[in-house]
């Protein structure tokens, strides 16, 4: 063998290793990612079905005949009623707080965050209505806008996390499709269309 033949195997077999160190680097950067991206999403999951269970107990608590809520005005914009619990109803509120918190840390996007408030604000209002009515003389109205801010969190969170979000929950037709229907979710126009 001559020097010319030694050279080009031995170049031969350094590009070899080369091309195969970088694609050994690169299939192990693409495995990283995409576990990164899972672990991500379990985290996501995690907090976000913890928001929707403090809220669901929020509500729940709420509605109890027993439960003793007073409402203040409050003193600045936007001038709405704050509710305020007893020593029991706190941990309620403080759970849904801390959840929400936890939340707005981990969310990677605004459509969930803002769903999120929505839902807050409506369950605020609950018992805000609460600390004047009893359960049964809310209006129903009350109750239709706080179910669709949570299936708007729903359809937020599962598009976040990769999910089908293309469907309605709970079955209900869509309507409409014009272009005034873009902010909502079809429900949510279904549910606030008037009867």
């Amino acid at each position: 063998m001559n020097a010319s033949q030694v050279s080009v195997t031995a170049a031969t077999t350094l590009i070899a290793v080369v091309l195969g160190g970088w694609l050994a680097i690169r299939g192990q950067d693409r495995l990283w990612r995409r576990d990164h991206q899972r672990q991500w999403r379990d985290i996501r999951l995690a907090a976000y079905t913890s928001f929707l269970n403090a809220f669901r107990e929020y509500v729940a608590y709420v509605l109890q005949p027993t439960v003793q809520i007073t409402a203040v005005p409050r003193p600045g914009p936007p001038n709405d009623l704050m509710p305020f619990f007893d020593e029991r109803g706190s941990a309620y509120k403080e759970r849904l707080e801390a959840t929400k918190t936890a939340l707005r840390l981990i969310s990677g996007r605004l459509e969930v965050v803002q769903a999120s408030n929505a839902m807050i604000r409506h369950a605020r209002l609950l018992a805000a209505d609460r600390a004047t009515h009893q359960a049964d003389d809310i209006p129903p109205t009350r109750f239709e806008r706080l179910w669709s801010a949570e299936r708007e969190f729903v359809l937020a969170a599962r598009e976040e996390l990769g999910l089908a979000s293309d469907f309605e929950i709970g079955g209900r037709p869509a309507l409409g499709g014009g272009s005034g229907d873009t902010c909502v979710s079809p429900l949510a126009a279904w549910i606030s269309t008037p009867q």
